[in-house]
This record gives structure tokens, C-alpha cells and sequence, in this order.
């Protein structure tokens, strides 16, 4: 059992202390070469690594997650209900969402249909056509639907 302590931390420690080395040089085509071995009697350069940076999504989903409701209330307020009649504004609220998955379902719906027509085959022309149809309407779908 103890030896498979020793194992686990030679493998995460030693990647961790050693520092790769890269070099570039160009050869006499004038191609760029990266290699992590030293070129020997070619003029070469080393290459700097920098840390990758590291952004956990968490952060991002829970400041976009700030940002939509940051927007809601901004867009209510914008709307000139200040406190006035609650129940209208329900009422509203209800209306605009009802509309709202009117739309997202029709944006579903000519998304099938685009992809049928995909499926079904078609010419190099209308194949292009169908491809700049369903990216729009997918963006408009995870824009207004997904995004929120």
C-alpha cells in the first residue's frame, strides 16, 4: 500500500517541479519549427511558456445569472411601472411571456424544418442558403430563448 502513495506522488509532484523548455527555429524554406528539443547546430530561439489562465465557469454563470436580473429590473423600471397597479403588471408579465414562447416554439419549428430540407438533400446553392437560414435562427433562438 505504501508504495502506491510513493507512485501517485511522483507522478503529481514531478510534472509539477519540471519546466519544459521550448525552442523555435526556421529552416531554410523558411517554415517555423516548435520543438521541446534543443536543435543542435541550427540557430534557434527559446520560447517563454506563460501559465494558461484559468476562469472558473461557476463565476461567469453566477455573474450572467447578476447581469439578467440586473436587465429585468432595469427594463421594468424603464416600462413606468413604479410601484402603480402590481396586478396590471402581472398581467403584462404573463402576456409578454406568453408571447415570448410563441416565439421560441415557432424558432424551434422552422429550425426542424430547415434541418428536414438539410436531411433531404439539396445543391451546393441551397445547401448554402439552408446553412445561413439555420445559423440565424439558432442564434435568434439562444439569444432570445436560452440566453434570456
Amino acid at each position: 500500500m505504501p508504495w502506491r502513495q510513493v507512485a501517485v506522488l511522483v507522478f503529481w509532484v514531478f510534472p509539477a517541479v519540471s519546466t519544459a523548455e521550448m525552442y523555435t527555429w526556421i529552416d531554410d524554406q523558411g517554415v517555423a519549427h516548435f520543438t521541446d528539443i534543443k536543435p543542435g547546430g541550427r540557430e534557434h530561439k527559446q520560447v517563454e511558456l506563460r501559465r494558461p489562465s484559468l476562469i472558473p465557469m461557476r463565476e461567469n454563470i453566477s455573474r450572467g445569472e447578476r447581469v439578467s436580473t440586473i436587465n429585468r429590473q432595469v427594463n421594468r423600471s424603464l416600462e413606468g411601472d413604479h410601484g402603480g397597479n402590481r396586478k396590471a403588471s402581472a398581467q403584462q408579465e404573463a402576456r409578454e411571456l406568453k408571447r415570448k414562447n410563441a416565439r421560441c416554439t415557432g424558432y424551434r419549428e422552422r429550425l426542424e424544418r430547415i434541418q428536414q430540407q438539410l436531411r433531404a438533400g439539396y445543391s451546393n446553392d441551397k445547401g448554402n442558403r439552408l446553412r445561413r437560414q439555420r445559423r440565424e435562427v439558432s442564434q435568434k433562438l439562444s439569444r432570445e430563448c436560452l440566453l434570456g
